[in-house]
């Protein structure tokens, strides 16, 4: 008997009764109703999810998802791919600013390689789930297959489970990919029916030339593709191996109970398409930042997020969800170790 695709499956609900609870003890911490502001939010939130009375995100799982894009033949990136399978080994040798991250975290980080189209110097330390040499140019042609989509999402799925085995109780995921923030812009664009330039910026530092070329490129893409905005239709004509991983990690993860702390761009345009393939994730997602990427802001506004910082970045590779972690531990803390009104013999009005 055919069993539905995980994607299309029913995720789980956080539990009402520990948010309710957690509400609960709000109200009685030393401190003026809602004056931790977004802590308290996010503390209530993390026990609903994590159906706990005590949260904590101590055990964070990084999987940053690497893959290039045969857009990037067109101009579309201030670096040249082979920037991809460079970073892929940075990221492996422990030299990118995720990988540094991960260490002050005591995260575990994964790097997993979906279609990196240059040899890898040194391939230890990453994951193989290798896809293809890259997308198909999205301009001319779908970016993949339904065949690759697949194998993609399942992929992401993969590092949700294998973060479940090590007790995760939080997931983060990054992306690697000279090119990706075209797909991800032309993506959010057909998805959310949003004009190219609201969403469209420099990337990886394009100049005003730059950026008006990759805009038309991201025209062009979206006029070859047309009005089909079925969410697996679109991940395939539209997306990156790493951005599809992504949106199955996100989902993966949720169906394992394990809250997503969402980074930038990238990631965000990838939790679009998750909660349009399963609309019930988003009860699953935090998000970390609002990025310095032109189109982050538009999208975090039509997906009704509130990021955690706002602080200018616009790397990517999860590290802006990563540097947002303390703030979700403080949260934790807080809620879990503050005295109430009665334990602290304090008056509450």
């Amino acid at each position: 008997m055919m069993t539905d695709p995980f994607w299309q499956l029913p995720l789980p609900q956080p539990s009402r009764a520990h948010y309710d609870r957690a509400l609960a003890r709000q109200q009685q911490l030393t401190k003026p109703p809602g004056s931790l502001g977004q802590l308290e939010a996010l503390a209530c939130h993390l026990c609903a999810q994590q159906h706990r009375d005590r949260p904590a995100v101590n055990r964070v799982h990084v999987a940053v998802f690497a893959a290039d894009h045969g857009i990037a033949a067109d101009g579309v990136s201030a670096f040249p791919q082979e920037v991809t399978a460079q970073m892929v080994a940075n990221f492996a040798a422990g030299g990118a600013a995720i990988s540094v991250l991960a260490r002050q975290l005591g995260a575990s980080l994964e790097v997993v390689n979906l279609g990196v189209a240059h040899p890898l110097p040194d391939d230890r330390g990453v994951t193989d789930e290798w896809i293809a040499a890259g997308t198909g140019n999205l301009m001319k042609e779908p970016a993949m297959t339904a065949e690759q989509l697949e194998q993609a999402l399942e992929a992401g799925d993969r590092s949700a489970a294998r973060a479940s085995e090590a007790g995760a109780e939080l997931f983060i995921g990054g992306d690697m990919g000279i090119g990706n923030t075209t797909s991800a812009s032309a993506l959010a664009s057909l998805l959310l029916g949003a004009r190219v330039e609201e969403l469209v910026g420099p990337g990886t530092g394009l100049d005003e030339v730059g950026v008006a070329r990759k805009a038309r490129r991201i025209r062009a893409a979206l006029q070859r593709h047309g009005s089909d905005t079925d969410p697996f239709n679109a991940l395939a004509s539209l997306g990156g191996f790493e951005i599809a991983a992504l949106a199955g990690a996100m989902i993966g993860a949720a169906h394992r109970g394990i809250p997503v702390l969402v980074d930038g761009f990238i990631v965000t345009a990838a939790a679009l398409a998750a909660t349009h393939l399963s609309p019930n994730l988003m009860a699953w997602l935090h998000f970390s930042h609002q990025s310095r990427e032109t189109g982050h802001r538009y999208l975090l506004s039509a997906m009704g997020a509130t990021p955690v910082l706002d602080l200018d970045m616009r790397l990517g590779e999860g590290s802006g969800a990563a540097v947002a972690v303390p703030v979700l531990r403080s949260a934790c803390a807080l809620h879990n170790e503050m005295a109430t009104f009665t334990e602290a013999g304090v008056s509450d009005g």
